[in-house]
């Protein structure tokens, strides 16, 4: 016979905060334009965030039945739940994007996303400084392409001239190198 499953630390207080934010979520995607038409702006926020009310709910009400795992009062079970919810790797991701978030205004997008991406990738594969150099570089090519030449998102700009290369691309396909 199969023991039930036990609750772990924090995990009620956890699905209450998704039931509550989910609920929250709905409530915002509704004042975008109500239930006005299948194909308004507010349809697809507003299905979004009724499977996430649905399914925060599911999880309260099944997480109410479950015998919970920790035993000594709330002090054991705030460090147990801080024990599961942050390993390390959690807590050096947290500080990357902090660094990633202060440096990209003063940098711009490339130079703060590809020390970003050099220093995860590292971190992450443990493996060889240029290993992590070659792909934190074809990464952020891959990104740039899409959202900057594709999409044509405009990026935090920052130390690099972007405005005169991309000026200087497209003068050099556009049959202005001869001139």
């Amino acid at each position: 016979m199969q023991t039930p499953r036990k609750k772990r630390p924090g995990e009620g207080t956890f699905g209450i905060l998704a039931l509550v934010l989910s609920l929250g979520f709905a409530w915002q995607s509704y004042e975008i334009a109500g239930f006005s038409a299948l194909s308004s702006p507010g349809a697809f926020p507003m299905a979004a965030s009724a499977i996430m009310v649905v399914a925060s709910l599911i999880i309260v009400l099944k997480n109410r039945r479950l015998p919970t795992l920790a035993e000594g009062g709330f002090g054991a079970a705030a460090r147990a739940f801080w024990r599961s919810v942050s390993p390390p790797v959690v807590l050096a991701f947290i500080a990357f994007i902090l660094v990633y978030s202060a440096l990209l205004d003063g940098l711009g997008f490339l130079p703060s996303s590809f020390l970003f991406l050099l220093a995860a990738i590292h971190y992450l594969h443990r493996g060889s400084a240029r290993f992590s150099f070659i792909v934190a570089l074809l990464s952020l090519a891959a990104v740039y392409a899409v959202f900057r030449l594709i999409f044509t998102v405009v990026l935090p700009e920052g130390i690099v001239p972007e405005r005169e290369i991309m000026a200087w691309i497209e003068h050099l396909f556009s049959g202005g190198a001869g001139r």
